[in-house]
């Protein structure tokens, strides 16, 4: 990074009681931050799957989640299923799709299950530290190990080889991951499966789920992610989520979607004679009440009550539901699974309201509005700091994140640390989280997307994006660059007087000191909070950092 010079003044004062220069710091920040190695008992199956197409490092192909010559062949992957002898079908599975809150969604319905003791495997994606966080299964939801995970994959090696062969080396990482995850469900005798979609729906690997092995379809919501590969509007995506909908099989519709969108949907599940059953149905009366704090993690206080009559005769009533996971769009969210968990009942899939009320509140997601606890804090070397970290990265998501702050943080000092893929809308996202209010800086850096280099976006090109947010908005701007003098202090600059927005770039642990810095002098009487977000894998390098 260009210029990473712009934070020495900052990080040396910060660092003094450490004796290390910037350029130290810098140096070792960019070591403590690398992409975590995974086990090594996983290396047979890590050098496998490196060596096929990954996605999520390459970016996806234009067109690739559409039901088109150029998107992806399902074919292949219902072949691979068969030479494992369709395991997918040895278990009942909840399938999810949509653009923002399927994970979440996964985890409350995940854990809703597991509460009433059936042993549920659940398939996620992306992974935040450990490619083993997309596959847990059981009663308790472990994370399967990287002895078992490898032994399953060496078993299967051989099958696995062949089916690349016969593919012309065409099946991908995640096709195979997948079919790896789902062969472990059966071989662990899961009951359920809660399976996520990678994109789209239609086309997507996680797709060879047939009707009869069906319990639920479910999508979240329709937004402008992914845009290019799946047809460029938001009705192609939507046409290409409601590829999951299967013949005479529920579907249960998160939302709000705007009326052409829920129109698709719904005459999707007309086509295939299935029953919808609406998160936003008028009958629904949920709503955020408040927060409480338990063990010095905020939590939120909700009511959930449902009465749903057409197609269903659904209703119940959780008044007081502490939710780990905060944010209006984590009550839809947990809405949502709670509709899902309903709809299981009517399929003889026993789930009392106590282990519904259960599911929702020991549900957690990594790097969803997760804040971090005083000694993480300070192994950042920011004691006393308040962190929320948040792996939003769309304009929607964004826009839940500044909800969120706003209902959470209402009268805190807020400091922005950014790192963000080439393929997102840097400029949308910016605007939306430049309306949360109170907000002193914002920190742009750069981290590795899914390991590799080449998706993204330069700390210097983020700034740029948010400066031209700022000026948009008619939001003064002010350039950490004007006070980089080693032993100058932000009072002593006139920074804290500012009313400016400071935007600087550096290396993330220097960004978040120099955010910490900011804080402490422009805040002396309200605590303040650092914001870190527009990836899972700027969240994924902070929680590495902690746990190495």
């Amino acid at each position: 990074m260009k210029n990473l010079s712009i934070l020495g003044g900052f990080t040396r004062s910060i660092q003094r009681s450490m004796a290390c220069s910037v350029a130290g710091l810098v140096h070792s920040t960019r070591h403590s931050f690398s992409t975590l190695r995974e086990d090594p008992e996983m290396d047979q199956l890590m050098e496998f799957l490196e060596n096929l197409k990954n996605f999520e490092k390459s970016g996806v192909p234009k067109g690739a989640g559409t039901d088109s010559e150029d998107g992806f062949d399902l074919g292949r992957m219902r072949r691979l299923m068969g030479l494992l002898g369709n395991p997918q079908s040895m278990f009942k599975t909840v399938h999810i799709a949509g653009t923002k809150g399927k994970g979440s969604t996964a985890a409350f319905l995940s854990s809703i299950l597991r509460a009433e003791g059936y042993s549920v495997g659940c398939y996620t994606s992306p992974h935040v530290q450990t490619i083993r966080e997309r596959i847990t299964f059981g009663r308790w939801g472990e994370l399967v190990s990287a002895k078992k995970l490898n032994h399953h994959f060496n078993t299967r090696r051989e099958i696995l080889e062949r089916a690349v062969k016969l593919e012309n080396g065409c099946l991908s990482h995640f096709e195979v991951f997948t079919a790896i995850a789902f062969s472990l469900f059966a071989e662990e005798n899961t009951e359920i499966a809660v399976v996520e979609v990678g994109l789209g729906g239609a086309r997507d690997a996680t797709n060879v789920i047939v009707g009869p092995d069906l319990a639920i379809s479910i999508i979240t919501t329709v937004g402008e992610e992914h845009l290019d590969a799946l047809g460029g509007s938001l009705e192609s995506i939507a046409v290409a989520k409601s590829g999951i909908i299967k013949n005479g099989r529920p579907l249960v519709l998160g939302g709000p979607f705007i009326p052409s969108i829920e129109y698709i949907l719904r005459s999707k599940a007309s086509s295939m004679s299935s029953p919808v059953v609406s998160a936003c149905d008028h009958g629904n009366r949920s709503a955020l009440r408040g927060f409480c704090e338990v063990s010095g993690i905020p939590r939120q206080l909700c009511d959930i009550v449902l009465h749903i009559e057409k197609d269903f005769d659904l209703s119940i009533e959780l008044l007081g539901v502490k939710l780990r996971m905060l944010g209006a769009h984590q009550l839809q969210n947990a809405v949502t699974a709670t509709c899902a968990a309903l709809c299981l009942n009517k399929q003889g899939w026993s789930l009392s309201s106590g282990s519904i009320r259960a599911g929702l509140e020991g549900a957690i997601l990594q790097g969803r509005t997760q804040v971090l606890s005083s000694e993480e804090a300070s192994l950042l070397g920011v004691p006393g700091a308040t962190i929320l970290l948040d792996g939003a990265h769309t304009k929607e998501s964004a826009r839940a994140l500044t909800n969120t702050l706003q209902m959470t943080f209402p009268k805190a000092k807020m400091v922005l640390v950014v790192a963000m893929a080439n393929d997102k809308n840097h400029l949308g996202f910016a605007r939306e989280l430049l309306s949360v209010g109170n907000l002193a800086a914002v920190f742009s850096t750069e981290v590795d997307i899914a390991g590799a280099k080449s998706r993204l976006t330069s700390a210097s090109l983020l700034k740029c994006a948010w400066a031209n947010a700022l000026r948009e908005m008619n939001m003064k701007v002010l350039d950490l660059k004007v006070a980089d003098s080693e032993d100058q202090s932000l009072q002593a600059a006139g920074i804290v007087e500012s009313q400016s927005i400071l935007l600087a770039e550096g290396s993330l642990l220097a960004c978040i000191r120099a955010g910490f810095k900011i804080l402490s002098e422009r805040t002396a009487e309200q605590p303040g909070i650092i914001v870190v977000t527009g990836s899972l894998h700027i969240v994924s390098a902070v929680l590495g950092y902690l746990h190495s």
